[in-house]
């Protein structure tokens, strides 16, 4: 009887215990997300990253402060298709979306897509996109705007900042021209996220900005480039004070949130959509100076540098400061990870390929549906169009999925030791998984909706 007593009164109390802690856990606020995103940022643009010229005080300071991620990709090294995968957790590829997309192309992210603002919003956050946009070709409402992905506010471009990001005349709100703004686009952006962050509300925020910097036509207001006066190169000292300029927008956004008591519960991700630019293409403004750092090709390459870009997490009480990280995260996670973020299920009615990163936050592995996978017909790394990273492995492929280079990036960053010879079954099993996605994806892409490249 006694016993019986005691092993009830047991299982009473461990019942009561499990839902305390279960009330404990959902009185928890679900935490704030703000994604900054830079246009065309090479992975040794920043000090943090080793650059030894441009001056990133704010960056380095806010590496600092979280974990910086030394082998952080984007989903594709071009704008449009980085921006379409990051935005949905699916392969550009999927999405016919393949390349840059042209003014008036028709080409968009296409409405049955489910994007990060749509789950959040879901979820009961408000979201706002400010920035560049390049995911519809018009911008006159008749293809996907920001408000049509689940952003309750936008202010955006549809490509690039213009004339340059400096005075630019060519934004949109809610679709209602701006006409020119005066000043840097990114503290532009600045006040913008501070203004609307400002509009107080009991509901979580996904604050999602995307910097014009530092993208061509590159231009820097006098105060950034009066930060380097021994550059003579005056095209190199815009594009080292458009760097400048981007970081203190970021730093002015962060102290926002440590001025107003929205640091502890907000995580931020800082990233690059791909490499830095590898051609010039704007007349007049050949500013293109970014850096890979040490590793291999720039933009437009499906080698390292066209998609290995600077990454950088910041949630305090789960990330570490001054922590690095080599294990490999995707701008493609973001879309499993902010759902993780949120409490909310990833969608279930379509192929993901990304996966929720928090796990790395405490040590553990992340476990993704497939490795990473790229694909860029355009690629100026020619014949390499293909590749696919699992583990420490890299793989390069031809168009056809004939021909293969085989790196262990890990130890060879700068892809200098081709392996493919030494680790032949290595080069098939990998081989046979890129032509299983291949498939997949093509066979999505035909049904996207987006014209064939």
């Amino acid at each position: 009887m006694n016993l019986r007593l005691t092993l009830g009164g047991l299982c009473t109390l461990l019942f009561m215990m499990t839902a305390g802690a279960a009330r404990a856990q959902q009185a928890q606020p679900r935490p704030n997300i703000l994604i900054l995103l830079c246009d065309d940022l090479g992975h040794g643009d920043l000090g943090c990253y080793g650059n030894r010229t441009i001056k990133t005080p704010n960056l380095d300071q806010f590496a600092a402060e979280g974990l910086r991620l030394t082998a952080c990709y984007s989903a594709s090294p071009v704008c449009s298709p980085s921006r379409a995968g990051l935005i949905t957790g699916r392969s550009p590829t999927r999405l016919g979306i393949h390349d840059w997309i042209p003014e008036r192309a028709g080409i968009f992210l296409r409405p049955g897509e489910t994007t990060i603002a749509q789950v959040l919003k879901r979820a009961g956050y408000r979201t706002c996109h400010l920035g560049k946009w390049h995911l519809n070709s018009r911008a006159d409402g008749s293809e996907t705007t920001p408000g049509d992905a689940g952003f309750d506010s936008w202010m955006y471009t549809q490509n690039n900042a213009w004339p340059s990001h400096v005075n630019p005349a060519n934004f949109v709100r809610q679709n209602r021209p701006v006409g020119e703004l005066q000043g840097a686009s990114s503290a532009i952006l600045a006040d913008e996220a501070i203004r609307w962050l400002e509009q107080k509300s009991d509901r979580p925020f996904f604050l999602n900005v995307w910097f014009h910097e530092s993208h061509e036509p590159v231009a820097a207001l006098a105060q950034y480039l009066g930060l380097y006066p021994g550059e003579t190169n005056l095209d190199r000292k815009h594009y080292r004070g458009d760097v400048s300029q981007m970081d203190e927008a970021v730093g002015r956004i962060l102290r926002y949130l440590d001025a107003h008591g929205l640091r502890q519960n907000t995580f931020v991700f800082f990233t690059s959509d791909n490499g830095p630019e590898t051609l010039n293409r704007y007349r007049g403004a050949n500013r293109s100076y970014g850096s890979p750092g040490p590793l291999r090709g720039m933009k437009l390459h499906i080698t390292e540098a066209g998609y290995r870009v600077p990454g950088i997490v910041r949630w305090p009480g789960h990330t570490t400061p001054g922590a690095t990280s080599d294990t490999p995260v995707c701008s493609l996670d973001l879309l499993p990870t902010t759902c993780a973020l949120a409490g909310v299920d990833p969608p279930h009615d379509r192929p993901l390929d990304g996966a929720n990163f928090l796990p790395l936050l405490e040590n553990q592995p992340i476990k993704r549906p497939h490795p990473l996978y790229w694909e860029y017909s355009r690629a100026i790394s020619k014949p390499w169009v293909i590749s696919l990273r699992e583990g420490p492995w890299k793989l390069l492929a031809t168009a056809r999925l004939e021909r293969f280079q085989l790196y262990h990036v890990s130890d060879d960053p700068a892809e200098t030791h081709n392996l493919a010879a030494e680790q032949p079954d290595r080069v098939q099993a990998m081989a046979a998984i890129a032509r299983k996605l291949h498939a997949e994806m093509a066979a999505d892409a035909a049904r996207s909706g987006n014209p064939a490249p």
